[in-house]
């Protein structure tokens, strides 16, 4: 049961992660990823973030695209959540700035613990201890963040360097960005800490530094936050208020700008995985160096990263190299060139590739799909449907369907016939026929649908009843 005095977490679930693709895209980006763990990094956030001295329900703060995985994951980990949905991008102030609203409707004194969903915090009791630890210094109307203890002189971090003491925290003296190479070093000897991006205060104090420093932004998500709809279990911030958001960063924002701004030192692991080369710094290696995730093989190969999404990868004779394997792509770099994934996957999305955005397995309300194979008059697709869920009542204009049941009981419905039909059975939809599939079980249901024809985009759905309230969209974007 929460209390007044509860810390309720804010988690931010924003963020496409190109420089860890092809694992991490747009449709499926890094947080929902596990990197061969039980649970996704969104869920391992989730997870820090419970416990004594927590609200037993926190506030995420996501994109509409990524509404279902968001979703999907919490069922996960049977943790609820309030699921704030952000119509556009909009940097990280605006979420924060909305979550802080969602926190205050629930309790006017309450105090947040804000953090991102896609970071690597392996020791998540040390995480726990300095979250209450620097409560003191927030409940004094100070606004904390978290400085790690830096272990290499890294230049893909920001960096603070601390003032005077406080109760638990130090004032920050000042925020540093991305520092060069020589710079970094610099930092380290000096006692400069990593700046984590993760931060605790009184919600109405944040809000209050938002209305003061940037009065156009807080105008804007107020009225966003005003206006919102609820759908399903999601709450949807008005599109058109969002719009006219600046997009910032809450650093650039407030904590660069307020004079409120603390830190807590703090020396557990931590990482942003930011691209393969962290993922590599995160996993354990084997006595040559390598970190492998799934199933493969080397030889009298030295410090590489392999991940193998599907199948046999097999490394002969290179060192220092990144290698992921997925079913669709493969990315071969320099683990010095990390960095440029990006540009890489910038490239691949000037030229129109579906790759660069679309993962193979996409997620709905009622479950998921993931396509097996695709050519010019035919695509088929595995199809899992939850218990109790259905899809639309839809027709298709320019391809006709095969069903086969692979498990669970499905209620199949072609025109007006509605049948019960089991695992090994199969049925034909025609081109044009109205027809819906239906999981009134138990158990999931499991379908290999084979679809004919010369067109295959989503947009070629007609929904004619939809429990999920959603309209037919251009293809390739996610619903």
């Amino acid at each position: 049961m929460e209390t007044e005095t509860d810390i309720i977490p804010i988690i931010l679930c924003g963020g496409s992660g190109t420089r860890l693709w092809p694992l991490s895209r747009p449709s499926k980006p890094k947080q929902f990823l596990s990197f061969g763990r039980k649970h996704s990094l969104f869920q391992e956030t989730v997870n820090r973030c419970t416990g004594k001295g927590f609200a037993d329900r926190a506030i995420v703060v996501g994109a509409e695209k990524v509404r279902f995985l968001i979703a999907e994951d919490l069922v996960g980990v049977d943790v609820h959540a309030d699921i704030l949905l952000e119509p556009s991008p909009r940097n990280s102030c605006a979420a924060i700035a909305a979550g802080c609203l969602q926190a205050l409707k629930r309790n006017r004194n309450a105090l947040v613990l804000v953090v991102a969903a896609d970071h690597y915090i392996p020791e998540a009791s040390a995480f726990r201890e300095a979250v209450i630890k620097a409560r003191a210094d927030a409940m004094a109307g100070n606004l904390v963040t978290f400085g790690v203890t830096p272990t290499r002189p890294a230049t893909g971090y920001g960096y603070i360097f601390t003032g005077e003491e406080l109760i638990a925290a130090r004032k920050v003296n000042r925020f540093v960005e991305k520092p060069s190479p020589v710079r970094a070093s610099e930092f380290v000897d000096k006692g400069y800490l990593w700046n984590s991006g993760n931060f605790l205060f009184r919600a109405a104090d944040c809000v209050a530094e938002i209305e003061r420093l940037q009065p156009a932004l807080a105008r804007s998500v107020s009225r966003a936050f005003e206006n919102a709809e609820a759908d399903l279990d999601f709450i949807r911030l008005e599109r058109e208020a969002f719009g006219a958001i600046s997009s910032i960063s809450f650093d650039h924002a407030v904590m660069e700008k307020t004079d409120r701004a603390a830190v807590l030192p703090v020396d557990y692991r931590w990482s942003d995985i930011g691209n393969w080369d962290a993922v590599g710094d995160m996993q354990k290696v084997d006595p040559d160096g390598n970190s492998v995730t799934g199933k493969a093989v080397m030889y009298d190969a030295i410090n590489n990263v392999v991940h193998s999404a599907n199948g046999l990868t097999t490394v002969v004779g290179i060192n220092n190299t990144i290698v992921v394997s997925t079913r669709d792509c493969v990315l071969v770099a320099d683990r010095s060139s990390a960095e440029d994934v990006k540009e890489l996957v910038a490239t691949l999305q000037h030229e129109g590739r579906s790759e660069a955005e679309m993962a193979l397995q996409i997620f709905r309300p009622w479950g998921n799909y993931e396509q097996l194979d695709c050519a010019e008059r035919y695509q088929v697709k595995r199809l899992l449907v939850k218990p109790g869920c259905e899809l639309s009542l839809q027709k298709h204009k320019r391809r006709a369907e095969h069903w086969v049941i692979v498990e669970g009981v499905a209620e199949v419905t072609i025109g007006d016939e509605v049948r019960t039909m089991r695992a090994d059975q199969s049925t034909y939809v025609p081109l044009g026929a109205v027809h819906r599939l239906a999981n009134r079980g138990d158990e999931p249901v499991v379908i290999i649908e084979v679809q004919t024809g010369d067109y295959f985009g989503e947009d070629d759905i007609v929904r004619l009843e939809d429990r999920y309230k959603r309209d037919p969209l251009p293809a390739g974007v996610m619903d």
